[in-house]
C-alpha cells in the first residue's frame, strides 16, 4: 500500500492514467447501453447512487436545520435514524468490498491491483471520516437541549465533518465506479465469479 500513499482521497482528481484503460474502453457514456450493466454492476451504480442521495439528504437537513426550517426537535428525530442508516450501509458495504469482491477483482485482473489498493486505502480514511461524523452528530445531539449558542455550533461542527466525508465520498464513488465498472463490462459477472 506504500505507492498508494501519494495518491490520497481528498488530493486526488481521478485514478492515475495506467488504472483507466478499461474506463477509456467502456466511458461511463456508454454503460446504460452496454448489456453487463443490468448484473453486478447495475447493483454497484444503485448502491452508490443510494448513499449520494442518503449523504445529500443528511447535508440538506442540516442545513433546513441551521437556517430555521427544523426546530432542534423536529431535527433530532429526522437525522438521528437518517445518519445511523447511511453510516452503518456505508461500513457494511465497505466491508464486503474489502473482503470479498477487491480480492475478486484483483485476481480476475492483476494490472488493476494497485487501484483495488487504492479503494481499500479510501476505506480507511472514510472510515476514519465515519467516526468523525458520528463524533460531531452525537455532539451536536447532545446539546439540543442546551443553549442555542451551543447547538449553532454543534451543528457548525457536524456540518464541516459531514461536507468533508461527503467529498471523500464523492472522490472514491467515482473512482471506485471507474475502476468496477468497465471491469465488469469487460469480463462479465459470471467470469468475474460474481453472479
Amino acid at each position: 500500500m506504500s505507492e498508494t500513499v501519494d495518491f490520497l482521497l481528498l488530493e486526488r482528481a481521478g485514478l492515475p492514467d495506467e488504472l483507466r484503460w478499461l474506463a477509456e474502453k467502456y466511458p461511463r457514456e456508454i454503460w446504460q447501453a452496454h448489456s453487463n450493466i443490468h448484473g453486478m454492476a447495475n447493483m454497484w451504480l444503485q448502491r452508490h447512487d443510494m448513499f449520494r442521495e442518503l449523504g445529500g439528504m443528511l447535508t440538506n437537513g442540516i442545513g433546513d436545520y441551521r437556517e430555521g426550517r427544523l426546530t432542534a426537535p423536529e431535527f433530532a428525530r429526522w437525522f438521528a435514524p437518517r445518519l445511523n442508516h447511511f453510516l452503518g450501509h456505508l461500513d457494511g458495504h465497505h466491508n464486503v468490498e474489502d473482503n470479498h469482491y477487491f480480492p475478486v477483482f484483483a485476481k480476475a485482473e492483476t494490472r488493476l491491483k494497485r487501484g483495488f489498493e487504492i479503494l481499500d486505502a479510501d476505506h480507511h480514511t472514510i472510515h476514519e471520516g465515519l467516526e468523525r461524523n458520528a463524533e460531531a452528530a452525537n455532539a451536536f445531539i447532545r446539546t439540543l437541549q442546551e443553549s442555542e449558542d451551543k447547538q449553532r455550533f454543534a451543528a457548525d461542527a457536524y456540518a464541516d465533518e459531514n461536507s468533508r466525508l461527503i467529498a471523500m465520498l464523492t472522490r472514491h464513488l467515482a473512482d471506485e465506479e471507474d475502476l468496477i465498472i468497465p471491469l465488469i463490462l469487460d469480463r462479465g459477472d459470471r467470469a468475474l465469479g460474481i453472479d
